[in-house]
């Protein structure tokens, strides 16, 4: 298992819940920046298939995701409550970066104790687990923690090849 997960226990406290494929996700809701409604998004070449492209956002350029891409989940097949929900990211160079994600439907915000969260299950030496905080328990559901610095910093196999000139002739 690619075990990239803080040892600690997520901090309690609210978060952003969203659907995606009929699972619930969550954020920490000091992270959201916005939330708007499926927009135009403008297409970007040369990109990984889980960066849809860009949005003005109020004058501001925010890449964005398909979370679902992102997460190895199955395309959507209803988007009618779909949406971006923009939020803010530390870079690996440690600098505050926009970014939005689409994502099935927002849900609510959330409130966990101390007492609701815990730490991702061991799933095996196979399983990647990076993007994944924790766990918490919330009624009867349980809900999966993001690391959005891990899930939005795009470092690993889809990085593009070099390309290399083209000799003179």
């Amino acid at each position: 298992m690619i075990q990239l997960t803080s040892p600690h226990v997520p901090d309690p406290g609210k978060y952003l819940t969203f659907a995606l494929h009929n699972e619930y996700y969550s954020v920490p809701v000091l992270k959201v920046r916005e939330i708007m409604r499926l927009c135009p998004i403008t297409p970007v070449p040369r990109m990984p298939a889980f960066i849809q492209g860009v949005i003005n956002l109020r004058g501001k350029i925010v890449p964005v995701i398909d979370l679902r891409k992102r997460l190895g989940l199955p395309k959507a097949v209803n988007t009618e409550r779909a949406c971006v929900v923009v939020v803010q990211f530390d870079t690996s160079e440690g600098q505050a970066q926009l970014m939005g994600m689409v994502v099935d439907s927002v849900e609510e915000v959330s409130h966990f104790h101390p007492l609701d969260l815990e730490l991702p299950p061991d799933f095996g030496s196979d399983i990647d687990n990076r993007f994944i905080t924790g766990m918490a328990k919330s009624k009867d559901t349980v809900k999966t923690l993001l690391d959005l610095n891990r899930l939005l910093n795009f470092v690993g196999p889809w990085v593009l090849p070099t390309l290399t000139p083209c000799p003179s002739v």
